[in-house]
């Protein structure tokens, strides 16, 4: 074995580095340009980059930039949202921007409890189908890729394509509404339940299976104590997610305050839209609120900050 000289040593770990340097900036360079390139491609597929012809205030008519000629209209569009607010009149203005409150905190409740159901039906079913969809729990390799796919079929149709489905079957109201969430929330869950289950230590698996537990004893007794405080979080956030959902859906006839929003955009009625989403946005942050205290009280949270 031939030995080298300390300057040697040092010389050829500088040669190494450079070279190890300068691949690793030639492949950062390369997923640059590409990265770059997708994002170019991506943008002009989606019409980023089209012109549209204006009329300017002289009469002339000029070919600009769509995006940047779409602009003033949005601006026009969220101005006309705007109610008139008046410091001596503020009581009477709010009476007339919320004119038709006691129908709208009605739909709110269904909207609530619609989101509320769904959740519920999709955590039973995320939570069954997640053991089965980890590839470290799973019984078998059919099982595995069964639950694995249909959470992905689930998943993949949006929850206002469900909507439509079950409108088309079960009529309009918010029966249409919880399950079509249901459905697609419990494809959401189901993944990141069963992303969970992956991530667990196995070792208390191990212990029950060497004392002769069964596999639905290994999930009860070494992977749900583990994963509980992660499903409480996910599930509270789906809650809040589904929320909003639930408020949308009803677009198509499935119940909640989306059919108030149909109404209003149907009609022109662009501060009545205004109001909706304040009082959409007013429930997502008080749910949001609750949410956040009650999980930290599960997880025991408040009692280590204190």
């Amino acid at each position: 074995m031939v030995s080298l000289s300390p300057s040697t040593m040092i010389q050829q770990f500088e040669i190494d580095y450079r070279r190890r340097r300068n691949k690793a900036l030639r492949v950062q360079l390369i997923s640059l340009v590409l990265f770059a390139a997708a994002v170019f491609i991506s943008a002009w597929i989606n019409g980023f980059f089209d012109t549209t012809e204006v009329n300017l205030p002289s009469g002339e008519r000029i070919t600009t930039w769509k995006l940047w000629a779409s602009l003033p209209r949005l601006g026009d569009y969220i101005y006309k949202t705007f109610p008139v607010l008046r410091l001596n009149n503020l009581g009477a203005d709010l009476a007339e921007w919320f004119w038709r409150w006691r129908v709208w905190l009605q739909l709110l409740g269904e909207t609530i409890l619609i989101a509320y159901l769904a959740t519920f039906l999709a955590v039973i079913g995320a939570f069954a189908l997640s053991f089965p969809a980890a590839r470290n729990l799973s019984p078998n390799a059919v099982l595995l890729v069964v639950s694995r796919r249909y959470l992905e079929i689930i998943r993949t149709v949006p929850d206002i394509v469900w909507a439509l489905i079950f409108v088309f079957c079960f009529g309009v109201g918010p029966l249409a509404g919880v399950l079509a969430i249901a459905m697609h929330a419990t494809g959401s869950l189901g993944k990141l339940y069963s992303e969970v289950n992956e991530n667990i230590d196995m070792r208390p698996l191990e212990s029950v299976k060497a004392a002769g537990g069964s596999w639905f004893q290994q999930m009860r007794y070494g992977v749900v104590p583990q994963v509980i405080p992660n499903v409480i979080s996910y599930t509270l956030l789906r809650f809040e997610i589904n929320v909003r959902s639930s408020s949308i859906i009803g677009y198509v006839g499935a119940g909640g305050l989306g059919q108030e929003i149909r109404t209003a955009m149907s009609l022109q009625e662009y501060r009545d839209l205004s109001a909706l989403f304040v009082i959409i946005l007013v429930t997502v942050i008080i749910i949001d609120f609750l949410s956040e205290k009650l999980r930290h009280r599960i997880i025991g949270f408040e009692s280590l900050r204190a």
